[in-house]
């Protein structure tokens, strides 16, 4: 529509100020609103960066009528850049309701791409990233629970998700039931801030760490692919001919050692002693 406004989707920091984009700080210097989650947290960052837009409160509570007033402002020619807390808007937070309707109104959406903890998690897992399922914050109980779990055991994918510090060691030992206690994981914590911890190890030993230290602050936590066989729990004998596949393609003993044990489920222990087994 011309002369119409451009409603910006912008990735802010997860914790570290460091990791806003040139382009992300010249845009929220320069546009004349800004759509936040929080205003409040937003306000630190444009103090920050000693910029002055309009800020006003978008956020999972706000009706029909704010996105309306917002593609209102778009129409009459203003640029409007939606922002988060933390990371991607629409990614597990707001965005995605404000960027239908103004899609729905024939309008321009444009990304300002940066910080997002789903693939900052999964970049520092070691499982493989081609195909993952990114599964936001876990139903806390009941038929939902249930329907989420089912998908978290999806084989053949590796799974992100995110989920408060005071529930992770409960749904570790959800996650670990049903034969998949030797199922690789990584809790990341406080991703690029002061107190960042990442621990990887399987569900059951990940389940033990977090009962005896409770994690603190934001949580995601990455998957690596359930077990090819389904329900019927790791098969070491499907293990064995898997590492020694791969052992005849040439690939190094740790390699293989994590590659079969991201993909059947046994602890990466019990891998290490079959592969040297195998290995001449």
């Amino acid at each position: 529509m011309v002369g119409s406004g451009t409603l910006y989707v912008v990735a802010t920091p997860l914790g570290h100020l460091g990791d806003l984009s040139v382009r992300a700080t010249e845009l929220l210097r320069t546009v004349p609103v800004v759509a936040a989650e929080d205003t409040r947290v937003t306000r630190g960052l444009l103090t920050h960066l000693d910029a002055h837009p309009k800020l006003i409160a978008f956020h999972q509570h706000s009706d029909e009528g704010r996105a309306e007033s917002i593609v209102a402002r778009l129409r009459a020619g203003e640029d409007v850049a939606l922002v988060t807390d933390a990371g991607t808007p629409g990614v597990s937070d707001p965005g995605a309701a404000l960027v239908e309707a103004v899609r729905g109104a024939g309008l321009l959406v444009v990304p300002i791409p940066g910080p997002s903890a789903v693939t900052a998690a999964i970049s520092v897992s070691g499982f493989p990233a081609d195909r993952y399922l990114f599964l936001g914050f876990a139903p806390r109980k009941g038929a939902e629970r249930d329907r989420w779990l089912g998908q978290a055991t999806i084989p053949g994918v590796t799974v992100v998700c995110f989920e408060a510090p005071g529930r992770v060691e409960e749904l570790l030992r959800d996650l670990a039931a049903g034969g998949m206690a030797g199922r690789r994981g990584c809790v990341g914590r406080e991703i690029t801030k002061l107190h960042e911890e990442f621990r990887v190890g399987t569900l059951s030993e990940l389940a033990e760490w977090a009962a005896e230290h409770p994690p603190r602050g934001e949580v995601t936590m990455v998957l690596a692919p359930a077990p090819e066989q389904g329900t019927g729990g790791p098969d070491p004998d499907a293990a064995r001919a898997l590492a020694a596949e791969l052992l005849a393609a040439g690939r190094s003993k740790r390699d293989v050692v994590r590659e079969v044990a991201d993909r059947t489920g046994l602890p990466r222990n019990t891998v290490y002693d079959l592969v040297m087994e195998l290995s001449p």
